[in-house]
């Protein structure tokens, strides 16, 4: 019966993760991103991350949107500060 349990868990964390679903719930968002659940409370009740209360209760996410959301900030590499650095200096001696 475990058995049984524990594949259906994995079937469901599948669903999740392969994009197959387009509207998330709370738990199915804690499990996508590895934020907990408190967190999640604390993002949305702040408005700091886009959700839908449709009833006024129960929080959904889109995940195009919570994507979009997770991928924002994006740090650049040190090569990319680098060749912004050479350019930078270029275009200056040329003042």
């Amino acid at each position: 019966m475990e058995l049984i349990i524990s594949k259906l868990q994995e079937l469901e964390n599948l669903i999740i993760t392969s994009g197959q679903k387009k509207v998330l719930t709370m738990d199915e968002v804690s499990k996508y991103t590895g934020l907990s659940k408190s967190y999640l409370y604390k993002l949305t009740s702040s408005k700091q991350i886009p959700f839908y209360k449709p009833n006024g209760k129960t929080i959904f996410f889109e995940r195009e949107e919570l994507e979009n959301w997770l991928l924002q900030n994006r740090a650049k590499t040190t090569t990319e500060i680098d060749e912004e650095a050479s350019t930078f200096v270029t275009l200056k001696k040329r003042r």
